[in-house]
């Protein structure tokens, strides 16, 4: 009899305080995490590519590819680590531990805060390429591009520990049985969270790429009507196609992100503790899918990122000096 009772648990010898087990039937449960694994899966292989790409290939240490290659090991890492986790929480019980919760959270908070760091680094960037060409390569610097991106994960390692510290510190503390893995947060933190992570940066971003954009659209215009002034041709001379290039690719991949990221943040509105309420599922594998997308924009509009691509697939980058190579 106490089999039977226990059969629906995750944990059949804790009878009283095991969780149940999702209820979604076997078939959808099992094409829900081939779909997701195999996402997860081209997250992490894709980004791995972007990685290697530009620490290997000399030519494509700038400023920009920086950036990017940061942004591409925070995808890599959602990739890797965190989407498993979140198939693995999602579609059946948890068995990894109180501890491994703990880290997930932490990683979760982590990755995210330091994900949206990146993109408004990549908007600043551009935003002094198009905007301020003749200091560009004054201000801009790969050593100074080295220290923003530092500082970025630095201020996520800190933000989060602050904000996961009561599962850091007692592992666990929000599971109501034995097979789940929840995090709450006061209403107060979640308003912090919501305007450190979302509203500010999104409004920094969204106000620096406006500004990019009437500049490229007033040289355009400038460019068609042949206009003579003398600022506007030195603004025309020193901002080079490339950049204006440059800034529509990343537009797109700032536009993405505030797609992939937008419904998640707008939920919290409306829904509290959206991490852990199951009918939301997909809002979070949306707001994860944003990793998958990236290295995606970079094989479309990069002929660098095909290139290398290339060589890496074929082992050509083990041959002497290709680091030194023409990839652009």
């Amino acid at each position: 009899m106490e089999i039977q009772k226990g059969a629906g648990l995750c944990f059949p010898q804790l009878l009283n305080s095991s969780c149940r087990k999702p209820t979604l039937h076997w078939s959808k449960a099992v094409l829900l995490n081939i779909v997701l694994a195999f996402i997860s899966l081209i997250t992490a292989a894709l980004n791995l590519l972007v990685i290697i790409s530009v620490s290997h290939f000399r030519q494509l240490h700038t400023p920009s590819n920086i950036i990017l290659l940061s942004l591409a090991v925070s995808d890599f890492l959602v990739g890797l680590l965190l989407m498993p986790l979140e198939i693995i929480r999602n579609t059946t019980c948890w068995v990894l531990g109180d501890l491994m919760c703990s880290v997930y959270w932490y990683l979760t908070g982590n990755i995210t805060c330091a994900s949206i760091g990146n993109i408004v680094l990549i908007s600043v960037d551009r935003y002094v390429a198009i905007c301020d060409p003749l200091h560009y390569r004054a201000r801009i610097t790969v050593a100074r591009i080295k220290l923003s991106v530092c500082l970025c994960w630095l201020f996520s390692i800190f933000y989060i520990s602050i904000y996961t510290k009561d599962i850091l510190i007692e592992p666990g503390k929000y599971n109501s049985c034995y097979g789940e893995c929840m995090f709450f947060t006061s209403d107060t933190a979640g308003i912090v969270d919501l305007v450190l992570c979302f509203i500010v940066p999104v409004s920094v971003i969204i106000v620096l790429y406006m500004r990019v954009f009437v500049v490229a659209v007033s040289q355009a215009r400038a460019m068609r009507s042949h206009v003579t002034a003398v600022t506007l041709q030195r603004s025309l001379t020193q901002t080079n196609k490339s950049e204006l290039k440059a800034a529509r690719t990343l537009g797109v991949l700032v536009v993405v992100f505030l797609a992939c990221y937008s419904p998640f943040y707008c939920y919290t509105l409306v829904e509290e503790n959206i991490i852990n309420d199951p009918s939301a599922s997909t809002v979070v594998i949306v707001f994860y899918f944003n990793s998958c997308l990236n290295p995606l924009i970079y094989a479309l509009f990069y002929p660098w990122f095909r290139n290398a691509v290339k060589l890496i697939i074929t082992l050509q980058i083990f041959k002497h000096d290709t680091s030194k190579g023409n990839i652009l």
